[in-house]
């Protein structure tokens, strides 16, 4: 093993053979080219595990590393595209037929932070999966997989709803190829390099591809088929940020089931409010931030945590004055629209900030009476939620205070990892603004130890 490892360190262009464990090993560097770890996979079938890598170390984050990016980044900058393929040996086959804008994720699904390292160099990244990886409908019909260590699982896991998510938030074009059954990278390479550029430029966008997929092979005069890729495709067009998108989404899910437009916005309405019904605050004396973390979906935990704090706000628009000064007290700033990631949620609060500047009617008959007939079902299952306020006016101050510094912590931790790729990325160019982002590094490292501080605080109130 000592002796494949100096091997692969000195032989930098592929993988070795390890004679003593049937295994191919591969020097994984990060995307500066500066050794990380390493990587094997097998050469028998019937060898267990198929990958296995070094240990997970600060260096060696799998969450955190691509495959080749080191050798891919300017082809990928070149081309304003980034492909994803499953494995080392398709990122290798792939470079030496001379497409050299590919790179593999360490077997695992994709992370934002790999999505943000390559968002550095292309805005579209292109996932080139495997028929079975991509297109498999059982994968499709969970959507939310979750994530398995390189160790245990062999193949790139497909997440749709996690990919949107992504996509959203990067502002970037995530699209999905398959390969031909049965073939690899380098095998449609070998055959003729004109076979995948042709792949490449047939991707489609994630909503597409989930679309085809489930359409494909299935009876669409079925009019029970017809609603079960409804269901699956509906929550999908839901989470795609622009508004055109999600109407273009829906007349083609409308032109490929034969159904009437009306009757899938109608639908995805319900299934809407079903899950946000289904999303419950914990009771008056459960309701802690911390419950609400638990839930599994990022985006889906955000929004119920600020649904949390605008069920309570809806129905005391006082405690704003209350919360602004505990927050400052602490070095924090006071309740702004900042806090919340939802725009129907910014209006909700805007219209508790303007309730708090009249003094012609209760504040909460003025927000109802401004609310618009699309916000009107939203605040009323916020009312529903914060029924049961706990008659303790200073427990309920503190469950909202802690909610929103948890809020606080994700969009902080958000930003600093925006700020520490900049700066990196400023570092290889010589770029002066290295230093402006070690100014704002360093008031975002301040501002997480003020959250930190609050968050326990609040924390030990509420478990005392």
């Amino acid at each position: 093993d000592l002796l494949a490892c100096g091997l692969v360190s000195e032989r930098d262009s592929g993988g070795v053979y390890d004679r003593f464990r049937h295994r191919v090993m591969f020097p994984i560097r990060d995307e500066r080219g500066r050794m990380a770890g390493f990587g094997a996979r097998i050469l028998n079938p019937e060898d267990v595990p198929k990958f296995l890598n070094s240990p997970q170390t600060v260096l060696f984050d799998k969450g955190r590393l691509l495959y080749g990016l080191d050798r891919a980044r300017k082809a990928i900058r070149s081309e304003d595209q980034a492909v994803i393929v499953e494995g080392y040996l398709d990122v290798i086959a792939l470079h030496q037929a001379g497409y050299s804008n590919a790179v593999s994720p360490m077997g695992t699904a994709l992370t934002e932070q790999q999505l943000r390292l390559l968002k550095r160099y292309a805005r579209r990244i292109v996932l080139a999966l495997d028929a079975d990886a991509a297109g498999d409908k059982a994968t499709l019909r969970g959507l939310q997989i979750a994530r398995q260590t390189l160790d245990r699982e062999s193949d790139p896991v497909f997440d749709a709803r996690g990919l949107l998510g992504h996509e959203g938030r990067l502002k970037a074009d995530i699209r999905v190829t398959t390969l031909p059954e049965g073939l690899d990278p380098d095998e449609v390479v070998n055959h003729d390099p004109k076979d995948w550029e042709h792949i490449l430029e047939n991707a489609q966008p994630i909503v597409i591809h989930v679309m085809q997929t489930l359409a494909h092979g299935s009876d669409l005069e079925d009019p029970k088929v017809k609603t079960e890729i409804a269901a699956q495709v509906l929550p999908l067009i839901e989470d795609v940020p622009s508004p055109i998108e999600r109407d273009t989404y829906r007349q083609r899910l409308s032109r490929l089931l034969q159904v009437d437009e009306r009757a899938l916005i109608a639908e995805g309405t319900t299934r809407s409010a079903r899950s946000r019904r289904q999303v419950r605050v914990p009771e008056a004396a459960q309701s802690r931030s911390e419950a609400l973390v638990r839930i599994g979906d990022p985006l889906e935990s955000r929004l119920a945590l600020e649904a949390h704090c605008l069920g309570i706000l809806l129905r005391r628009p006082d405690l704003v004055y209350q919360v602004d000064r505990d927050l400052q007290e602490r070095g924090l700033a006071r309740v702004s629209l900042e806090d919340f990631q939802s725009a129907d949620h910014k209006l909700l609060l805007r219209l508790v900030e303007s309730s708090l500047e009249q003094d012609h009617a209760e504040p909460l008959h003025f927000v109802l009476n401004g609310l618009s007939l699309p916000l009107m079902e939203l605040a009323d299952q916020l009312l529903t939620r914060s029924e049961s306020l706990d008659p303790n006016e200073e427990r309920v101050k503190e469950d909202l205070v802690r909610t929103l510094v948890v809020l606080r912590q994700r969009s902080l931790h958000q930003y600093i990892e925006q700020i520490r790729f900049l700066m990196e990325e400023a570092q290889d160019l010589g770029d002066l603004m290295v230093t402006e982002y070690m100014h704002t590094m360093r008031q975002y490292i301040e501002t997480h130890y003020r959250l930190d501080q609050a968050f326990g605080r609040y924390t030990e109130r509420a478990s005392g």
